[in-house]
């Protein structure tokens, strides 16, 4: 007796499912790797590993990172305000975490450099208190040379303009992730928790962030990768000096503009290698802690 499925249609919805992933995905990504394979190994060698592309790669990777690290963070307290207190404009305030994902890229990058600025509402004091760091402490080195940057220009064309972009557009990731978590999580367990004794940090250390981790590492993969790939809203505030504020999709951008495509595409096809690697490493670590906690 052959068995009879709930909901029909599935070699139906499966065979429409490869296919669309095959048209949209897998498809693009193949004629990328077939455009870079036409590249020998030694000019692929060559065009990965000139200063230039290591310096971006690394301020990219990094700061997306941090990026992303920060935005778990904050995320984590935006969605515990949100989720366990009641007080007037909550509703607003909720609806405001998803404007970075409406407001397009370059309308924020713009607006961040306005604000960030030597002459933005923020940006000013970042000046004023990078100049008086420059005329007490006289730092130097890698240290001195980005204080001397924010007395110029505020926050604005230096790897903290960047971060901040960064962090801007990975943000509202975490908080989606989380609040449904957070939400489904009743006071029951921590109420059992503090009948036994536990503290307030005991109850959120030992019961509460345990079972909000793996929804805190998925918001951190999706603000990381978010972050590597972002480019409008990044290429207005960090000035994109060589060396110094250069990203890797503005490198491939460059690239493309001087009709020089199989350099772009193996920029690209490195820059992808090194995400999917990345992003499945995290992918482990989190599957690693679902079974952990079941």
């Amino acid at each position: 007796m052959s068995k009879r499925r709930i909901i029909p249609g599935f070699g139906l919805s499966m065979g429409f499912t490869i296919t669309y992933l095959s048209l949209i995905i897998l498809l693009p990504l193949a004629a990328l790797f077939l455009n870079a394979a036409g590249v020998g190994w030694a000019e692929w060698r060559s065009i990965l590993g000139s200063p230039r592309i290591i310096a971006a790669a690394r301020l990219t990777f990094g700061l997306s990172a941090v990026a992303a690290a920060v935005s778990v963070v904050l995320g984590l307290l935006v969605t515990w305000v949100l989720v366990r207190y009641h007080f007037p404009g909550k509703k607003l305030l909720d609806s405001m975490v998803d404007l970075p994902f409406a407001l397009p890229t370059a309308v924020a990058g713009i607006t961040l450099t306005a604000i960030y600025g030597k002459t933005g509402w923020i940006g000013c004091h970042i000046a004023s208190a990078a100049a008086w760091i420059k005329t007490t402490w006289q730092p130097t080195g890698w240290l001195g040379d980005q204080v001397n940057s924010w007395a110029d220009f505020g926050a604005a064309y230096s790897p903290l303009g960047i971060f901040i972009a960064l962090t801007f557009i990975g943000f509202p990731f975490v908080v989606r992730t989380l609040q449904p978590v957070m939400e489904d999580l009743g006071h029951e367990i921590e109420e059992a928790a503090a009948t036994l004794g536990a503290g307030r940090w005991t109850v959120f250390l030992r019961v509460i962030l345990p079972l909000l981790t793996p929804a805190l590492i998925t918001g951190f993969t999706l603000a990381f990768a978010r972050a590597i790939g972002e480019y409008g809203s990044v290429i207005f505030i960090s000035g994109n000096l060589p060396m110094k504020t250069e990203i890797l999709p503005l490198l491939i951008i460059s690239q493309l503009e001087q009709f020089n495509f199989k350099a772009a595409a193996v920029i690209a096809s490195g820059m992808l290698v090194v995400s999917f690697l990345l992003l499945f490493i995290i992918n482990l670590l989190q599957r690693r802690l679902d079974w952990q906690n079941r």
